[in-house]
């Protein structure tokens, strides 16, 4: 069985680009090239991804902003490829709503894997038989696994692939307190390395998007020492 999914690649280097694609054709993958942030939006714009990689240092137009574009009308997921290691270069990428982030150099396996485990999150949910909604409900928040949808008081809530995992492990265990290094392994399927950065960053968006306040949030609330649970959202 072939994975059919399309892929767009936005880095500058030629050498590393060219690396990359074969081993992802290699993988089944079918590959789009762009070279710059002007012609990684137009790709965009005329193909539907599984998966983005994007590499920040591009010329035209940055990755920071493309990755602002491609947030606003997809959550398609995002895997940034930087040579910036920095923790505010980190927290600033994912705070835009990339899924996860590489830095240079990096091993080409690893990279494959983090594709692979960000594909199959997202795509879990494309079931195309006819059954009844898989509802997961909180106070006015309402998660729909059939269709890979929330909702706020019946409007849509955009997220994230990630964010919608952290929030279904908390409303499938409302009465579970998790620590970060439980999220990240359950949630990102990799080692916990110390990192609390991305937990961190994609628990603050989530609250930014689903409480009235993020700073006495009523849906996510922290377990001050130990991590989070699920609050009632009263």
């Amino acid at each position: 069985m072939t994975n059919q999914h399309n892929i767009l690649l936005i880095e500058d280097d030629a050498e590393i680009s060219e690396m990359l694609k074969n081993y992802l054709t290699a993988e089944n993958y079918h590959v789009v090239c762009a070279f710059d942030g002007k012609e990684a939006c137009e790709k965009f714009n005329e193909n539907i991804f599984s998966l983005v990689l994007l590499d920040l240092m591009i010329p035209k137009v940055s990755g920071l902003d493309v990755m602002q574009y491609i947030r606003k009308q997809s959550v398609v997921p995002v895997l940034i490829l930087s040579a910036k290691d920095s923790e505010a270069d980190k927290t600033l990428g994912l705070g835009l709503g990339a899924d996860d982030y590489v830095t240079k150099p990096f091993s080409v396996v690893e990279v494959l894997a983090r594709i692979k485990a960000n594909i199959r999150r997202t795509t879990q949910y494309d079931d195309t038989k006819e059954k009844a909604p898989d509802l997961l409900q909180v106070g006015d928040l309402v998660m729909n696994l059939s269709d890979y949808t929330v909702t706020k008081h019946g409007a849509p809530v955009t997220l994230t692939a990630k964010e919608f995992e952290i929030l279904k492990l908390l409303l499938k265990n409302p009465k579970r307190v998790y620590t970060k290094e439980q999220l990240y392994s359950l949630v990102w399927q990799d080692e916990y390395l110390g990192d609390e950065n991305a937990v961190n960053v994609h628990i603050s968006r989530l609250r930014n998007k689903i409480e009235e306040d993020s700073r006495n949030p009523k849906y996510l609330i922290t377990v001050w020492g130990i991590g989070y649970k699920l609050g009632e959202g009263l």
